[in-house]
């Protein structure tokens, strides 16, 4: 299916490696320009390469940290009037809310919300005159599920989802969507990290603390980047203009609810 969105421009966030970088392949599979992000300059200049000898298409590196004004200014530098932007940070690490003092609590949600936000308060307005724009936040699966140790990470996730709910309502008529991906247990380093932790607390091997994690999993199995990849390039497909403020949740069936 030809997804109508062949020579736009996208900015993809933190996109040197698992889901990010899925968005950012698939993406340029569909032939759109990609500006792709991280703070491992290296390792994004290894991805900006897969991606352009993958696909064809121009891919421009940026590392920076988008905590902060200055990296925010040379992501919009590199792609000011984007097509499409695709949020995401990696997430707080797992830690009992008492351990939490007010400095990590500020990191947390300028990380994983005011980030976000502030990224669409620099695009959005071309989107709107230009009268198409695709806006996919990546949050988490805890934002329906909360997970215990990852509260921060939660909370702040679910307060840009709430954040933009309404934001999405408003530029709807102008072909502008904001929609987010939900993803449960990808197998991307962040999963296979936290496997490893468990399997050393439970004094097991990480395989066996793999498969347990996947038996809980009703596909049995995890998520690729590849297919997570895929939902986000179809959110952003001129075909998806009548989606907007929805929550995708990708996790194999993990959660369970019928709504």
């Amino acid at each position: 299916m030809d997804l109508g969105i062949a020579g736009k421009k996208a900015i993809v966030c933190a996109s040197s490696k698992g889901l990010g970088f899925g968005c950012a392949m698939a993406l340029a599979e569909a032939k759109v320009d990609v500006v792709i992000n991280g703070r491992d300059e290296k390792a994004l200049n290894e991805a900006a390469g897969k991606i352009a000898k993958t696909t064809g298409v121009k891919v421009t590196p940026v590392a920076a940290d988008l905590a902060t004004p200055e990296g925010q200014k040379a992501l919009i530098a590199a792609c000011p009037e984007p097509d499409i932007l695709v949020n995401n940070n990696g997430g707080p690490p797992h830690r009992d809310f008492r351990e939490l003092d007010r400095a990590k609590i500020l990191d947390g949600v300028i990380a994983n919300m005011v980030v976000g936000i502030e990224l669409i308060q620099k695009v959005i307005d071309p989107m709107v005159a230009k009268k198409f724009g695709r806006i996919v936040n990546i949050t988490s699966s805890s934002v329906k599920a909360p997970i215990p140790g990852l509260d921060l990470s939660s909370g702040a996730r679910a307060g840009i989802t709430a954040f933009l709910a309404g934001v999405a309502r408003t530029v709807a008529a102008s072909n502008v969507t904001i929609n987010f991906l939900l993803p449960g247990p990808f197998d991307t380093d962040r999963l296979r990290a936290g496997i490893a932790a468990n399997a050393k607390r439970q004094n097991i091997s990480a395989e066996e603390a793999a498969r347990a994690r996947m038996n809980a999993v009703p596909a049995r199995r995890f998520g690729t980047p590849e297919e997570f990849g895929a939902a986000c390039v179809f959110l952003c497909s001129a075909q998806a203009g009548f989606i907007t403020g929805q929550n995708l949740l990708l996790d194999g069936g993990a959660f369970p609810a019928a709504f």
